[in-house]
């Protein structure tokens, strides 16, 4: 076998590996920085493997997501030792400093929600919620089709708030607004107690489906800080922002309605939102500055793909 051949098999071992192993991980138990060392190491291998393309691109910033989807899962894998690590009181207590004594969530759903009924901008609000799962992912492959050449800046801001988050989601775990209420850890005073509106309109609309749907999608309840849902919106709308005038008004049109939607269904607190926002904020000004570092550090990688793939006489 020549070099090129044996490189390139044993990168797309790499990525086999790297989709593999978080599949695994439980029947294997196998520790968390081997499951993260082998998904993280699949999108630089696909780099090694395949040639330059669009298609490419795409791939490495799916397997990007892969990774970044076990590591949000794992934490919740041993189950109990979540629940004793998680911090509930903390975004409590500020959030009702910054509700002046009482939580923005709560009164928005004291306030406007009717029990047991959903008008239409509830919906509205519950969709906006449902749809973000794709809004960050359409957001990057818009710019991978109209701009190829921006999309390595565009992916490093959209995927780096989504990666650095899930950090804080290890090391500080905290819990949602929801779940703090069923613990008995809000105070609604006379009113009735903040719920969560996502999962009463999702079971009125899927009936028995709602609890195996989310049970697919939601993976880890105690990952609320910070707002993902919130940080990465923002980040898309950063990102659209630069590419024209009617896609940033778009964009922010939107993060704007879901950050509403999350304080007000009971998923996040404003606290959560901040933290989200400002994560993005802090990825956009340091993403110009780290690629080209990012970029120098490459050429052992530079290397590889040359013997890899060499050129033709």
């Amino acid at each position: 076998m020549s070099t090129a051949k044996a490189i390139r098999a044993a990168a797309w071992a790499a990525v086999g590996l790297g989709v593999a192993a978080p599949l695994v991980r439980r029947r294997l138990r196998l520790r968390p920085r081997t499951v993260l060392a082998a998904a993280a190491g699949a999108p630089v291998a696909l780099t090694v493997a395949l040639p330059p393309s669009r298609t490419r691109d795409a791939a490495v910033t799916t397997l990007g997501m892969w990774a970044y989807f076990a590591a949000y899962e794992m934490p919740a894998d041993d189950a109990e030792r979540l629940r004793a690590r998680v911090r509930i009181e903390y975004p409590v207590r500020i959030d009702e400093v910054l509700g002046l004594g009482r939580l923005p969530g709560v009164r928005l759903q004291q306030r406007l929600h009717r029990h047991g009924r959903f008008g239409a901008w509830e919906r509205v609000l519950v969709w906006s919620h449902w749809v973000w799962f794709a809004v960050p992912h359409a957001t990057a492959l818009y710019v991978l089709l109209r701009r190829p050449e921006r999309f390595p800046q565009a992916a490093a801001r959209i995927y780096g708030t989504f990666d650095l988050g899930a950090v804080v989601y290890w090391a500080l775990p905290t819990a949602p607004p929801w779940y703090a209420a069923e613990a008995g850890h809000i105070d609604t005073g006379d009113g009735p107690p903040l719920r969560r509106l996502m999962r009463e309109y999702g079971e009125q609309v899927l009936g028995a489906r709602w609890g195996q749907l989310y049970g697919t999608l939601g993976g880890n309840p105690l990952a609320a800080m910070p707002s993902l849902h919130f940080g990465t919106s923002v980040a898309a709308a950063q990102v659209l922002r630069d590419e024209g005038r009617v896609g940033g008004t778009i964009g922010w049109a939107y993060a704007s309605t879901l950050g509403f939607a999350l304080v007000y269904l009971g998923e996040h607190y404003v606290t959560d939102l901040i933290a989200g926002g400002a994560l993005a904020e802090v990825v956009r000004r340091a993403t110009p500055r780290a690629l080209p570092r990012a970029r120098r550090a490459g050429r052992l990688l530079d290397h590889l793909r040359r013997l890899a793939r060499p050129a033709t006489p």
